[in-house]
């Protein structure tokens, strides 16, 4: 998926979907704004901390500055559990919202639609896609404002601290966006061929509690076993290539940040030694650049959840999307039925999965009240006629009618 395409796919679902919920976003991005102001404040703390307490030894800052670290502690914990309660919320009503769209397409669709699509394959989209999306609006969203701010909030006191360090220390954001557009497409790739392996299991699923009796008649368990532990580890394998494309993020920037952490003590000890920076903003400096990094990392990973969520959205939108052909036209009269006078006039029909017509130019009348049978070899077109007579499926040419009144 190019990113154009990802650009597209999530617009469509923050106008569809998620601009609806702008209120509850809005008061999610308000505490998230908390969050990050209290965990600056907890790093800025540390500077006087240090100085006030262990250097000054003043006594109204040693109870003063705890009380404020707990007070800032108290807010962060207080506003992220709020906003996560908020955002997690919109995340599975929006989720509710495609499960109930994608239900309404099963029971409305074409009838010769859902004969060409398994139904394992709705299962997947109802449970795997579905829980993509919710994960991208429940969690990314909430991750993408909350460290956002939170990194803003934690360089801005970096800079007022000593803005040599900070330059120094902003270094690994770059390289963070580099491997997480990279990241990203891969995960993108490897969660729609997830997609692909739990609907075939779910439909591999349905066949067996379809077909269990004759299963056991025919003796096909070991058979059936096999196939099962195939479809199985196909989506093992699957999942394991997301799962070890999403952590490989981490030792990168684990190694990234030792190597800063390293690099910042390193300059740090001549700051001090020339006098540029003390003891106490060293400290609170350094707590800042600690706080930073994972929301750094986080945000990482938000460019490859964007990628899951936007992959599932493009499976369901498949789905919503669909034209429905045989539908009920509500400006259309009636049917009245009076004698139930049958009469297919000159109708041709054609499954999309054949290239033959089912049947050619077939016309006859039956009248009501009477019975008449249908006799003929397999795929001679007797089912066909008999669907074809509630609108199952709509005839390619000629006309159905009963009681003179075109069915349609």
């Amino acid at each position: 998926m190019e990113f154009q395409e990802l650009k597209s796919i999530l617009r469509r679902l923050y106008f569809e979907y998620v601009k609806k919920h702008l209120k509850r976003i809005l008061i999610a991005l308000f505490l998230s704004i908390i969050v990050a102001g209290s965990t600056a404040g907890i790093a800025w703390l540390l500077d006087p901390a240090v100085k006030k307490i262990f250097i000054e030894e003043n006594k109204i800052f040693a109870w003063t500055i705890p009380l404020l670290i707990v007070i800032a502690f108290s807010s962060k914990g207080i506003s992220l559990y709020l906003a996560r309660i908020t955002i997690i919320r919109v995340g599975e009503e929006i989720s509710g919202e495609l499960q109930k769209k994608v239900a309404a397409n099963i029971l409305l669709t074409d009838v010769q639609t859902l004969e060409n699509r398994h139904s394992g394959k709705y299962i997947s989209n109802i449970m795997y896609d579905s829980h993509h999306i919710q994960s991208l609006v429940g969690t990314g969203v909430l991750n993408l404002m909350k460290d956002s701010f939170s990194v803003i909030a934690l360089v801005s006191l970096m800079f007022y601290q000593n803005w040599k360090l900070a330059l120094f220390a902003i270094l690994m954001m770059p390289l963070a966006a580099t491997l997480a557009k990279s990241l990203g497409k891969r995960i993108g790739k490897a969660t729609t061929k997830a997609g692909e392996s739990s609907g075939n299991l779910a439909s591999f699923l349905t066949e067996i509690f379809k077909g269990s009796k004759m299963i056991r008649i025919y003796q096909k368990e070991d058979l059936e076993k096999k196939r099962a532990e195939e479809v199985i580890d196909d989506l093992v394998e699957k999942n394991i290539k997301i799962g070890s494309v999403i952590i490989r993020a981490t030792p990168v920037m684990e190694i990234l940040t030792g190597f800063m952490i390293a690099g910042f003590i390193v300059f740090s000890g001549k700051l001090i030694s020339n006098g540029e920076l003390g003891v106490n903003n060293f400290f609170s400096f350094l707590a800042a650049m600690m706080l930073a990094y994972q929301p750094i990392r986080s945000l990482a990973t938000i460019n490859m959840v964007a990628y899951q969520g936007a992959a599932a959205f493009k499976r369901i939108s498949k789905i919503i999307d669909k034209k429905i052909i045989i539908k009920d036209d509500t400006s259309l009269p009636n049917l009245i039925i009076k004698n139930s006078d049958i009469n297919f006039k000159n109708v041709d029909f054609k499954y999309e999965t054949t290239k033959e017509r089912a049947i050619k130019n077939i016309s006859f009348e039956i009248e009501g009240n009477t019975m008449a049978a249908f006799v003929g070899h397999s795929g001679a077109g007797k089912s066909t006629i008999i669907n074809l007579l509630p609108r199952f499926y709509d005839p390619q040419e000629g006309s159905i009618e009963i009681d003179k009144q075109n069915i349609k």
